[in-house]
């Protein structure tokens, strides 16, 4: 038995609206390393430094020498210590990219489909690398993340093209 008709366009119609929740999730990703990168301009390294002392003598993320507690006293370390323009601008870069391709999408403007593959397929290698050597365990997160949006994207541009040639077609009539 095949589904019909109606199976066809609520499945898609469920789709489109995860592609949708996922679109604005990115988004919200996005607007936040953007917002990121500008905090990051304005703070200094010192300053980091005393809110993550504040964060860990309050036991807010765990014990002071547990894993979270150490990456994120790494991270600042790592940060102050003169990995700052390349967080700032990859942050920057970053949140504009996926605004930018988050505002292409949502309007369905359908050239910036491929564009929008390649620079997220960047992403996940990137994410991957950085995971490998950093032991992230949320890169892996926002590669799938990443990896299951490329996949919806693929299908959306696929369904404008069959709804572009479907209106094309029926033109011709």
């Amino acid at each position: 038995m095949t589904a019909g008709p109606t199976a066809t366009t609520t499945s898609a119609r469920r789709t489109e609206q995860l592609f949708r929740v996922a679109l604005v999730v990115k988004g919200i990703d996005g607007a936040a390393e953007l917002l990121g990168a500008v905090a990051l301009v304005l703070v200094s390294g010192d300053w980091l430094h005393r809110v993550v002392a504040q964060i860990l003598a309050r036991d807010l993320i765990g014990p002071p020498d547990g894993t979270l507690a150490r990456h994120l006293t790494e991270g600042v370390d790592r940060f102050a210590g003169g990995d700052r323009t390349f967080v700032i601008v990859y942050l920057g870069l970053h949140g504009v990219l996926k605004l930018g391709l988050v505002a292409a999408l949502l309007t369905r403007w359908r050239p910036a489909y491929p564009p929008a593959v390649v620079i997220l397929a960047m992403f996940v290698v990137y994410e991957l690398v950085h995971a490998w050597h950093t032991h992230s365990v949320v890169l892996p997160f926002l590669a799938a993340l990443d990896i299951a949006i490329i996949v919806m994207v693929i299908r959306e541009y696929r369904l404008l093209g069959r709804e572009a040639a479907d209106s094309g077609a029926g033109r011709d009539r």
